[in-house]
């Protein structure tokens, strides 16, 4: 199969950046063919090259010339959008439709139906976007970057293209990470159909079971921001005071740092690299995820799932789809520090109940989110797709394929 990868790069490398990579590795490691088109916002730094890339947002015709050439180059069987914003634009969907081309585009974020992309800006979740196609408030509170503008252009980009039906005409399938994740997309203002919608999570690489008795301590990993939980994290430690490391770092690094030097059961590692993360998961009693905002998905956790380490979760997001209360880790209610550390405390105090949690996730992690697992999913939607287009392929759309 030759597949035809598409991601505009953000300046700051994120989640999304290592998906593109990983999955890319993984059908060429299979024989598959991949290309891969790219643009990336480290190229737009001057006023000209920002104005340029705010006026391409709803079509940039740059990046479609560029498209056009680069898909009749490589003749793919299908193309799978990861990130079109702001470079490459929704003309990607449409210079494909014009051309023939099955087209699945993965869901990383909220952005097609918020403009901050997260459903969260300004200290809490915004779930009115969802069913807006022009939300308009957002722009008033500059939910994008702080900047009124910088939001109009989201919300112009997507809402246009809602009018015009290039989100349910001209993507053949939306991959959502989640069930959750799904449902949310599919009583929005995006107004996919259920066929359009599919389920395929993230994977991760096999990080090992524990081989060393586990301690009786408790881990972060992750961004150090308020969305992140840190708050409700750190006033649980002080609530009860259970041993706890912190790995990563963020805007709130300065108070995790404070707060680590006046209560001796927190301690503070900076930011860490993948082995010393793998050798904390595999020692740790349980990871803690304690993000206060929808996220898409939860990679940290799956890295845990497979060092056979429970995870206990707020119950919101991506978080309360992966960790399944009372079976392969804990539920606890967003942003309450007392629910949080009584949730600690019983994994501390019922040892046959930590085992049995951490037994269970190392097998979600083997029937789920191994790379093989990942694998015969994406190459499946894949296939679906390409025989689906071909079935109701219309004579229009040679018609159509000229962009000239």
């Amino acid at each position: 199969m030759r597949i035809l990868q598409v991601h505009n790069h953000y300046k700051i490398s994120a989640g999304e950046d290592t998906v593109f990579y990983a999955e890319a590795a993984l059908l060429e490691n299979h024989g598959h063919t991949v290309a891969k088109f790219t643009l990336s916002n480290e190229d737009v730094n001057s006023v000209t090259e920002k104005l340029g890339a705010a006026l391409g947002v709803v079509y940039n015709t740059k990046s479609a010339r560029m498209l056009k050439d680069k898909i009749n180059e490589f003749q793919p069987d299908i193309i799978h959008v990861h990130n079109f914003f702001p470079l490459i634009s929704p003309a990607v969907f449409d210079v494909a439709h014009k051309l023939g081309v099955p087209v699945v585009m993965t869901l990383h974020n909220y952005r097609l139906i918020c403009p901050s992309a997260y459903l969260h800006y300004n200290g809490r979740t915004h779930m009115e976007n969802v069913h807006k196609a022009f939300p308009l408030q957002a722009i008033l509170d500059k939910a994008y970057r702080n900047s009124m503008f910088q939001t109009a252009s989201v919300v112009l980009a997507t809402g246009v293209h809602k009018l015009l039906g290039t989100w349910q005409h001209k993507v053949d399938r939306f991959i959502t990470l989640t069930q959750g994740g799904s449902d949310l997309f599919f009583n929005s203002s995006l107004k996919p159909t259920r066929e359009q919608l599919v389920v395929k999570p993230n994977f991760t690489a096999d990080l090992g079971l524990s081989v060393a008795e586990r301690g009786d301590h408790f881990l972060f990993v992750g961004r150090l921001s308020p969305e992140k939980g840190i708050g409700t994290l750190l006033k649980a430690t002080e609530l009860y005071p259970f041993k706890l490391k912190i790995i990563g770092d963020g805007s709130m690094r300065e108070e995790v740092e404070r707060h680590a030097a006046n209560y001796p059961n927190v301690e503070y590692l900076g930011y860490q690299k993948l082995n010393r993360v793998e050798q904390e998961l595999k020692t740790a009693k349980a990871l803690i995820f304690p993000s206060e905002w929808m996220e898409t998905f939860g990679m940290t956790i799956i890295e845990a799932f497979s060092t056979g380490t429970p995870a206990i979760a707020a119950k919101i997001g991506g978080a309360e789809q992966l960790v399944e209360d009372g079976i392969n880790g804990l539920h606890y209610t967003p942003g309450q520090p007392a629910e949080l550390a009584e949730k600690v405390r019983m994994l501390l105090h019922d040892q046959d109940l930590a085992q049995r949690l951490g037994i269970a996730a190392r097998q979600r992690y083997e029937t789920q989110y191994t790379p093989e697992a990942n694998y015969r999913m994406l190459v499946s939607i894949y296939e679906d797709v390409i025989r689906s287009k071909k079935k109701k392929a219309p004579a229009t759309e040679v018609a159509e394929a000229n962009l000239s």
